[in-house]
């Protein structure tokens, strides 16, 4: 049997991300995302409904994203889910699904004034390339 783990979100941070290092010195950011649900009730009412989605950034994009990004900011996650399974600190065995970032998209303007938590210094995020003038046009 096949399988597929691929998730594509946009959303905005509920909190300013939390940027931690593994004992080995990785990096890894821990975010939360709420994007928004729209439906229709049996009533025919338009409803919006709030889901708040666990997002892990690690190495370089843990970096850009502690540095750059702030509550409020929307951001674009293409990634993975992962369960995790934990014990509260009253012992019960708990578990959650995340989304194990592999790119992040900054759909804000980025924080360039240094307001956000900084633990490392990261480079920007990178500039989407220069068309050449002697390239063909896209097809599309």
């Amino acid at each position: 049997m096949a399988t597929f783990n691929r998730v594509i979100l946009a959303g905005n941070l509920t909190r300013d991300p939390i940027l931690r290092k593994t004992p080995n010195g990785v990096s890894v950011c821990d975010m939360r995302i709420a994007v928004s649900e729209r439906f229709r009730n049996a009533a025919g009412e338009l409803q919006e409904r709030a889901l708040f989605i666990d997002v892990v950034a690690w190495e370089r994009n843990a970096d850009n994203c502690a540095k750059y990004l702030l509550k409020g900011n929307s951001i674009l996650v293409d990634g993975h889910l992962r369960q995790e399974e934990y014990k509260t600190q009253a012992g019960e065995q708990r578990s959650k699904v995340s989304v194990m970032a592999q790119n992040i998209q900054f759909l804000s303007a980025p924080n360039r004034d240094g307001a956000a938590p900084q633990t490392a210094a990261a480079d920007p995020p990178p500039s989407p390339p220069i068309p050449n003038d002697d390239e063909e046009e896209a097809p599309f």
